[in-house]
């Protein structure tokens, strides 16, 4: 078929239809189901796992695994971007992530403690296809749409794949409880992996079918076009340092976000192991409910978080935020009843969303002025992914040594205090340092 034209609606739709594909993997493998399947593979009375030559607490090995999985998207994020860019085969490389991501959602079906490191493969695979697919399918916004188009149509694809989620979450659930026993549970489980790769991997072809090709210019790839995108990053990062107020909220969002990003990752494995649910029947339902709480509470959060930042700045608002989320630490250290840890699902909604969107708007306004955002953004991603990796590991050293995830959720809050205290120092006005 003939390339749409840059800004047109099919154009605009066949990209946000991509969240649709996707973001079933964030629901139901990073959120719910498989976080739940996982802590079911251990006996109540034994949560160890040998691998790679040691033995690790179940709950530490999935965190140090995410960790490094966040580690390697990490670094090979702005390599693969800039060579994409270069020789013009963009679509190519989100396909190859995207394919990859699905057929590790697929593999889980045969996830199990005895082949522990091809299970782990799987995992790995999955989680670098999703976050390798997004660098290429963000990078698409400024190519399909113009720049007044770009919030409406990046809004659009947040809902449709916040729809498409829940609906196929739902549908899961509806498999693993038709089942009485808990063994039934567990295969209804390792079907939901399968479809969550087929999903992904089906809904996709229509956004590879419409997006534009990026045929391939013919330039050779060369060890400067290679490490362009690093050189892009170091170029933002002297410019950081000759912006204080910038410089400033940038440390102490890598700090906050360190610890917001880790509760996020590892909140389903708390409640599955810390709290004291009645049947496994009841912990199912009760995890994949929280789940669908906070998803829900998030949107209005993030609309709350708006009104307060617009009345009362963007600073204020998140010292306010940050305060929440180290309240929040210290009751999940004490919490033990399903009761308690619904309210905390759903006070860690009202607080996720709107932390997430007025971080990233906040940063967008502390900008210099620039054309080059995108690799302010690339920068802002990067500092992001990093704080996940170094929050992950903290608190997979802290869970791994102590025997207890209390100890590592509670160890959180100093981020927070840490993050509050740099909000502080963010000067009102930009200050251009000499």
């Amino acid at each position: 078929m003939a390339e749409l034209q840059k800004g047109s609606k099919k154009l605009l739709n066949a990209w946000a239809f991509y969240d649709w594909a996707n973001s079933v993997y964030t629901l139901t493998i990073a959120s719910s189901i498989f976080p739940i399947f996982y802590s079911a593979l251990f006996l109540s009375e034994i949560k160890k796992v040998h691998a790679f030559g040691f033995e690790f607490k179940s709950t530490a090995l999935i965190t140090f695994v995410t960790a490094f999985t966040f580690l390697v998207v990490t670094f090979t994020s702005p390599l693969l971007s800039g060579v994409a860019d270069y020789v013009g085969n963009k679509k190519a490389f989100m396909k190859f992530f995207c394919y990859t991501g699905g057929i590790g959602c697929i593999g889980l079906y045969w996830f199990s403690l005895d082949h522990i490191h091809l299970s782990l493969l799987f995992y790995f695979m999955g989680l670098i296809g999703y976050w390798g697919s997004l660098v290429f399918y963000n990078s698409y916004l400024p190519d399909i749409a113009f720049p007044e188009q770009q919030d409406s149509i990046s809004a659009k694809g947040f809902s449709m794949g916040y729809i498409g989620s829940v609906l196929l979450l739902v549908i899961n659930l509806i498999m693993v409880m038709s089942q009485e026993n808990g063994e039934d549970k567990m295969q209804m489980m390792r079907y939901s992996f399968i479809t969550v790769g087929l999903w992904w991997i089906l809904f996709s072809q229509y956004t590879f079918y419409i997006l534009p090709k990026g045929v391939s210019t013919g330039h050779k790839v060369t060890r400067a076009v290679l490490f362009n995108g690093f050189k892009e990053l170091k170029q933002v990062w002297n410019q950081l340092t000759q912006n204080l107020r910038l410089k400033r909220y940038l440390t102490a969002f890598f700090v906050f976000s360190m610890a917001v990003q880790t509760i996020m990752l590892v909140a389903v494995y708390f409640g599955e192991e810390e709290i004291a649910w009645g049947t496994d029947g009841e912990k199912t339902t009760g995890l994949i409910t929280s789940i669908l709480v906070i998803q829900l509470v998030a949107i209005l959060g993030a609309i709350l978080t708006s009104k307060a930042s617009s009345k009362f700045g963007n600073i204020k608002t998140l010292i306010f935020v940050n305060f929440v989320w180290m309240a929040l630490c210290f009751y999940a250290y004490f919490m033990e009843t399903p009761t308690q840890f619904y309210i905390a699902a759903a006070c860690v909604g009202l607080v996720m969303g709107g932390i997430q969107a007025l971080a990233r708007s906040t940063y967008s306004k502390f900008l210099p002025e620039t054309e080059d955002t995108t690799s302010f953004f690339s920068f802002y991603d990067v500092a992001e992914k990093i704080g996940i990796v170094i929050g992950m590991v903290i608190f997979a050293l802290i869970d791994q040594f102590t025997g207890s995830m209390r100890n590592a959720i509670l160890f959180l809050f100093i981020f927070f205090l840490v993050g509050i205290v740099l909000l502080f120092r963010v000067p009102k006005e930009n200050t251009v340092i000499e």
